[in-house]
């Protein structure tokens, strides 16, 4: 059974050039499912199955049935729901089956949080934190680390960019010239992203300054950590989680600082479309859910404050791989406003 999983998922990398993370979450779904089908609990009166052919709607939609009486969350069974109904169909066009077994299988709705920004403010208070103890030292004396995460912190909100995204630049990816960073998709679509002067310098100084006391050996990698390898994201997390501490800023996740430049970009009027590119999403409606909070003020400073606003949303299919593999063409309007804002807290 496993057989037919790993070539599913051959052509969910070569057919729809779905990413490592996805892939990743599709075989560990996938195999979940054999192993329930292979040895189905005694309680669920499901007899096993060997091999996919033996696999009938009944034994799918037992299994759905298994997976919402365990504690999983509903975006969790609505995920798994997805992957079955994505690989059950790859099956009949295999000839493994017939008709869709998954066609009953029907996956939870889903409260989908609007996402969680911060304040401009709060913004400004975060990176000032590697700001100030940079502008402290003497000149090209201040630790590269500290270097390193004033560069990354006004790129990444600058840009909007993905945590995964910035750990993934390479140094050639960036043009101290004309002031732009290359950002590379997780599918490996390009988009240009403009950068105001007052975050391309600190790049320049970090390029100039502090990654040579970094690096170790040939490597590529733009950001580097304390060991001369490239960072990762999980590093990254720490490095985010002890500023927000420092700054008192709460609530404050990877994914942060890329909500609140989609927020407070729209909130100044930018176009939806504008913000698409920036963002790389492929779909205007994944960028749209940041569009209501725009249109109304007192939302989103409740957002801001942490309120549990919902908005509800059946996850679709390509859910798993969020949308968010598209290409951009830079931000002028956003770099102005969003620069500006911030300029006006330092």
């Amino acid at each position: 059974m496993q057989q037919r999983v790993d070539r599913f998922l051959e052509t969910l990398i070569a057919e729809r050039g779905c990413s490592a993370n996805t892939v990743s979450a599709y075989r560990n779904d996938l195999t979940q499912f054999a192993g329930y089908l292979a040895a189905p609990p005694a309680e669920d009166h499901c007899d096993p199955c060997q091999t996919w052919e033996e696999a009938s709607e009944e034994h799918f939609m037992t299994y759905l049935l298994h997976l919402r009486g365990r504690s999983y969350a509903a975006s969790t069974v609505a995920r798994k729901t997805a992957a079955i109904k994505s690989f059950s169909a790859f099956l009949v066009t295999e000839g493994v089956h017939v008709s869709d077994r998954s066609l009953r299988m029907a996956a939870p709705r889903v409260d989908r949080y609007v996402p969680k920004a911060i304040s401009p403010e709060d913004v400004e208070r975060l990176v000032a934190r590697p700001r100030e103890a940079v502008a402290a030292a003497d000149p090209g004396q201040a630790r590269p680390e500290l270097v390193r995460d004033w560069a990354m912190l006004e790129a990444l909100y600058a840009t909007g960019m993905r945590v995964s995204e910035l750990v993934a630049l390479d140094t050639h990816h960036f043009d101290p010239i004309a002031n732009r960073l290359t950002c590379i998709s997780r599918t490996d679509r390009h988009r240009a992203l403009p950068l105001p002067e007052a975050v391309a310098e600190p790049i320049r100084q970090y390029l100039d300054e502090a990654r040579p006391r970094l690096v170790s050996g040939e490597q590529d990698a733009l950001f580097l950590n304390h060991r001369g390898q490239r960072l990762t994201r999980q590093g990254f997390w720490l490095i985010l989680k002890t500023y927000a501490e420092q700054a008192g800023v709460e609530n404050v996740t990877p994914h942060t600082l890329r909500h609140s430049f989609a927020t407070h970009a729209l909130t100044r009027g930018v176009t939806l479309r504008d913000v698409q590119e920036r963002l790389g999403h492929v779909s205007i409606s994944t960028t749209q859910v940041y569009q209501q909070l725009a249109h109304d003020p007192a939302r989103v400073e409740a957002i801001i404050n942490g309120a549990s606003e919902k908005v509800y949303a059946e996850l679709r299919d390509e859910g798993l791989d969020e949308l968010l593999d598209g290409d951009g063409t830079g931000l002028e309007p956003a770099r102005e406003l969003v620069s500006s804002d911030a300029t006006s807290h330092r």
